[in-house]
């Protein structure tokens, strides 16, 4: 008994059934050109796949680094409240006590530490807008590549009719689809 099942669809059934019995060669191009396409279509789907993957992965970068960028932003913050808490302790003590030369000197401590804090917030911020645009742009190019493989998974299936009905018009019509399909293939390889 076989491990794995194969299911086999009426198209499979035509294309074997064509390569098998007949010498015909409009079924043997038919043939050739139906694995062709299923060659394609596989390329494109995985295309699709490991695009719509990699954009998961670059919007998952921007969401951690957005958090990273908060948690830049509220130790600013924290920073500039101690130093608003200086420059208060400092109004509030005699000019020409210890106690305000402290104050003083704590303010200028807490505006130093908060310029570094303040430029790594922005800078992880650019990097949550960098992230966010290329996986937008693989999102895109999913799209073209799942587009791709649709249309070559009907020309396939039209192919398939063509085996059965011999109708020339269906034979260019299933050329137009594929055809439609390798350059919405192409569009998101070189879009990418």
């Amino acid at each position: 008994m076989p491990e794995e099942y194969e299911v086999h669809g009426p198209h499979d059934h035509a294309v074997e059934h064509a390569g098998h019995h007949d010498a015909d060669p409009f079924a043997s191009r038919m043939a050739v050109i139906t694995a062709i396409l299923a060659t394609i279509g596989a390329l494109c789907a995985y295309q699709s796949g490991n695009s719509e993957n990699l954009a998961l992965y670059y919007k998952n970068e921007a969401a951690i680094k957005k958090t990273e960028a908060s948690n830049q932003w509220n130790y600013y913050q924290a920073k500039g409240e101690k130093q608003n808490l200086a420059e208060l302790g400092a109004a509030l003590s005699a000019g020409n006590t210890d106690a305000h030369a402290k104050f003083l000197a704590d303010v200028d401590k807490y505006k130093q530490q908060k310029e570094p804090i303040r430029a790594k917030a922005e800078a992880i911020e650019k990097e949550v807008v960098d992230n966010d645009a290329r996986s937008e742009a693989l999102l895109h190019g999913h799209h073209r590549w799942a587009q791709a493989t649709t249309l070559i998974q009907v020309a396939i299936a039209l192919c398939a009719i063509t085996l059965l009905t011999r109708k020339k018009w269906l034979r260019n019509l299933s050329f137009v689809v594929a055809g439609a399909g390798v350059i919405t293939g192409a569009l998101a390889l070189f879009s990418a």
